[in-house]
């Protein structure tokens, strides 16, 4: 997926993630979010009723259209958990 992010923008130290089973690159201080942005993700899951593609909302944790799994813990709220090194997120695409 083409990246996203602003090359100008001073980062902290590069993290790598596991994204769904693929590697990616996130930086220290991004959110889940930020760095699944970032790198081109634009849903997170699918509708219950007709199963499209829905990706986040408000950003900022209060609507929870960004949970995903985070190191096998259901639920989590993408925009809400900061990235850690070798961090596992599963998700509907």
């Amino acid at each position: 997926m083409k990246g996203l992010r602003i090359k100008q923008i001073i980062r902290k130290e590069k993290v790598n993630i596991l994204v769904n089973g693929n590697q990616l690159p996130a930086y220290e201080g991004e959110t889940v979010l930020a760095a699944l942005i970032a790198s081109g993700y634009k849903s997170l899951k699918r509708s219950a009723f007709l199963k499209g593609k829905r990706g986040a909302l408000c950003g900022m944790g209060v609507c929870f259209e960004c949970l995903v799994t985070i190191n096998g813990i259901p639920n989590k709220r993408a925009c809400m958990c900061q990235v850690e090194n070798k961090m596992e997120i599963a998700f509907d695409e």
